[in-house]
């Protein structure tokens, strides 16, 4: 079992943050926070939280603080259904509709679709992709090379985000063979020459060029919500905007749950 001390030390390194800066950022002296790294003091729920809150712990990591603390856990995780998410879930429906014809997806810790409106559930149907299914399974697949025209600089940012992620939350051990696979990807040969990277999709006479903005709660209480992101896909050209805007005109569906 991880004593505080350590957890505390952990993702203190982990921020690489010194002592001295912990310290002065959390508001408390460097020698307490010593003697708490330490073991010779013992701190208090509130002082295990303000530390939580300065390294930017992740609320299940901060969890697992307090508990190895002596206290008992503070957030909660609640049911994706439960009633008091009525207000999470319509505020992502809302987005996501507003987002068509354009695909808009929600994606939890580990990037399950948790909800998507048809133009998304459209565009990733053909992968075998919907709600329920993790875009981790997809990335490993080998349908993703064979339709990604630039491939190669898709693997190579998907695995920089994943690695990325992973450290932003102390570790997530199903990232590892994800980014293995995608690291076999061919290394890009050309840098960008374009703002962004687009995923440019071809399947027959069809090419989609699109990017994302990603988005998350800016002040989550809930476990699941702290890592729960909202993606929005935008056409890189009008070619792309053109075929969204001709499948919208064919299906006018809600966003599904």
């Amino acid at each position: 079992m991880q004593t505080f001390p350590n957890t505390l030390r952990h993702w203190r390194n982990l921020r690489r943050f010194s002592q001295l800066d912990l310290a002065n950022e959390a508001g408390i002296s460097s020698r307490h926070l010593s003697f708490l790294e330490t073991g010779r003091a013992r701190p208090s729920r509130e002082m295990v939280v303000r530390l939580g809150e300065t390294l930017e712990v992740p609320l299940e990591a901060r969890n697992e603080m307090l508990t190895a603390a002596g206290f008992a856990a503070r957030y909660r995780s609640a049911d994706w259904t439960a009633e008091e998410m009525d207000p999470v879930r319509a505020a992502i429906e809302t987005t996501l509709a507003n987002h068509m014809p354009m695909p808009g997806l929600a994606v939890d810790r580990l990037w399950t679709i948790r909800m998507a409106n048809p133009a998304a559930l459209a565009l990733f149907s053909s992968f075998g992709i919907g709600v329920g299914d993790s875009l981790l399974d997809l990335m490993v697949s080998d349908a993703l090379p064979t339709v990604v025209e630039n491939w190669p600089e898709v693997a190579h940012h998907a695995a920089k985000r994943l690695r990325t992620e992973s450290a932003s939350e102390g570790g997530i051990p199903e990232f590892g063979p994800v980014i293995a696979h995608l690291e076999k990807a061919p290394k890009p040969i050309d840098p960008a020459r374009t703002p962004v990277i687009p995923t440019i999709v071809v399947q027959g006479d069809q090419r989609l060029s699109l990017f994302a903005t990603i988005a998350q709660f800016g002040t989550p209480e809930d476990v699941a919500l702290g890592s729960l992101k909202i993606e929005l896909y935008f056409p890189m050209d009008l070619e792309t905007e053109h075929v969204f805007k001709g499948m919208a005109e064919d299906e006018t569906a809600q966003p599904a749950m």
